[in-house]
């Protein structure tokens, strides 16, 4: 499968963000797919996981509230909304899938990312 992120750009603070995945080659049904971020320096974060098949949602402690994760099966593609979004988001966002039912530490398959900047 392959797996295309979009939706990052520039955004001021206090906005909303939607980050797209969207996948080719195989039915994201088959997969949990995991949203992270990773800025310079630091270890990659996992933000969410969610199974595409039944739709349930996990998070990370540190991202519960704001950040949600959403499979639209029927265009293969999963979401992840960013709500009051802050400067400390700004950060490449990768998302990857995985053939367990569930997001391991090594996904089957990552996409290139997406690079979000937050400032006014």
């Amino acid at each position: 499968v392959q797996l295309v992120e979009s939706g990052g750009g520039l955004v001021q603070p206090g906005s909303s963000l939607r980050l797209s995945c969207a996948a080719s080659g195989r039915a994201l049904v088959y997969y949990a797919v995991g949203w992270y971020r990773q800025t310079p320096g630091k270890e990659r974060e996992e933000i969410s996981c969610i199974s595409a098949s039944d739709g349930q949602e996990t998070y990370g402690d540190s991202f519960k509230g704001r950040f949600t994760t959403v499979a639209d099966t029927a265009k293969n593609t999963v979401y992840l909304q960013i709500n009051n979004i802050q400067p400390g988001d700004t950060a490449v966002y990768y998302c990857a899938a995985d053939l367990r039912d569930y997001c391991s530490e090594h996904p089957d398959y990552w996409g290139q990312g997406t690079q979000v900047t937050v400032s006014p």
